[in-house]
């Protein structure tokens, strides 16, 4: 066992874990005041939540043992893998032990679903927020990461068994889906997810451009300086190992979200005539967003083009919510469902070696946008099932009323910001 890559794996997997903290923050500040406890309860409810169901099962669905020569779709299930019993002990020969990698692709489910909740800020209940996440995380989540993450090796270093969208793929066409961290299985499913939630609970009250605004843009700042922080353990630690490729995916993941982060400063000062705080934060997102499923795939200086194209893109995609009359509250689909196309689709054209440019083939282009379009419609699908089907039952929005009044004494009984004593 190599002891300095499991630590690495270990290291990884905690700044991952503190980039839903940091989700909460940045969606915390983007809400109004009277909204912000709600709004990072709905992070915080996600890592407990999906901390225990991937202990119970999620990690059974999500990487189940297969015989050679199985393709995984659309749900498989290991049954010996329930609560991580048969995980106890390292192999003998394994480069790091199995719970390491458990811990760090727990953290990726937990910030998947936590992502979500940003289209519903506002005018959620808790509750049906929490029956949503786990049944959501079940019947996508978890077979999803199966489909990209999941692929056994042979000792020759080829596919043995796993998800369709890497070995399924790869089998069909040659070459499986580029998907070094999750562009498809975190951003892609979680956008998609979150635009089913939007049309389900439906405009909040007064929605026009300009009505909501931003309560507390430094918690937005924050919030954004620690997803960036922990999206290098996110793109890096993804490689499972401290070396070249992981040096690779941490470089890309810095130059990026920087560019992206310049290119929406340019599109907020031109369309706008200022460039703005959340803006900026905003910009740096879509740029860790987009080079996630890359990171590991591209020259430093196409990282830093596709970094250019996902601020300037998503800066525009951010108003179709307006033209087309969806109310995603934070931006969750013009972020991270656009920004996750863009960062996979352009890998069909720059990726080293097998991209359009390297090797004036189209198949892995044609791959990357069967594996986008899959994960978006089954997640949108579902998501819109699960979410409608709470909303007719127990009820998913709050209250117009409790809405406008602000939901955090309604629904948790506090307050963000008690200034002074009311008895004083």
């Amino acid at each position: 066992m190599d002891q300095g890559n499991t630590a690495f794996i270990l290291i990884a997997a905690a700044l991952v874990l503190l980039m839903t903290p940091g989700l909460a923050f940045f969606y915390g500040g983007l809400v109004k005041a009277k909204s912000v406890i709600s709004m990072m309860m709905l992070s915080f409810g996600a890592m407990g939540l999906i901390g225990v169901l991937w202990v119970l099962y999620g990690y059974a669905i999500a990487f189940p043992t297969t015989a050679a020569g199985t393709i995984q779709f659309p749900w498989t299930i290991d049954p010996a893998e329930f609560g991580l019993s048969s995980l106890l002990v390292t192999p003998e020969g394994a480069a790091y032990p199995p719970l390491a990698f458990v811990a760090f692709q727990a953290t990726f489910a937990i910030i998947t679903v936590a992502l979500i909740s940003g289209a519903i800020a506002d005018r959620a209940k808790f509750g049906a927020w929490i029956i949503f996440a786990a049944i959501w995380a079940t019947v996508v989540y978890f077979p999803v990461a199966s489909w990209v993450f999941n692929f056994g090796l042979a000792e020759d270093g080829s596919f043995a068994y796993g998800g369709w969208i890497t070995y399924g793929m790869q089998t069909w066409f040659g070459v499986g889906a580029l998907d070094f961290a999750g562009g498809t299985a975190v951003h892609i499913n979680a956008g998609a997810a979150a635009l089913a939630l939007a049309l389900v609970l439906g405009k909040r009250v007064g929605f026009q451009k300009g009505v909501h605004v931003p309560h507390n843009p430094p918690f937005v700042l924050l919030g954004a300086g620690l997803l960036w922080f922990g999206w290098f353990g996110f793109n890096a630690g993804s490689e499972l190992a401290a070396d070249n490729a992981a040096s690779l995916a941490f470089v890309n993941t810095l130059a990026a979200p920087a560019a992206a982060l310049l290119a929406w400063l340019v599109v907020e000062k031109l369309k706008d005539g200022k460039p703005t705080s959340v803006g900026a934060a905003s910009g740096a997102v879509a740029g860790l967003v987009a080079i996630t499923p890359a990171c590991a795939f591209l020259t430093p200086i196409w990282a830093i083009v596709l970094g250019l194209i996902a601020g300037a893109v998503c800066a525009l995609a951010i108003e179709l919510k307006f033209k087309w009359g969806f109310d995603d509250s934070l931006d969750v689909v013009g972020i991270h469902l656009v920004g996750g196309l863009i960062g996979t689709l352009y890998l069909g054209f720059f990726a080293n070696g097998t991209g359009l440019i390297y090797s004036g083939s189209a198949t892995q282009l044609l791959v990357q946008a069967i594996a986008a379009f899959s994960v978006l419609i089954y997640s949108f699908v579902l998501a819109y099932v699960i979410g409608w089907i709470i909303q007719k039952t127990i009820g998913f929005r709050v209250k117009n009323e409790d809405e406008i009044a602000g939901i955090d004494t309604i629904v948790h009984g506090e307050e963000g910001y008690v200034l002074a004593d009311a008895k004083a």
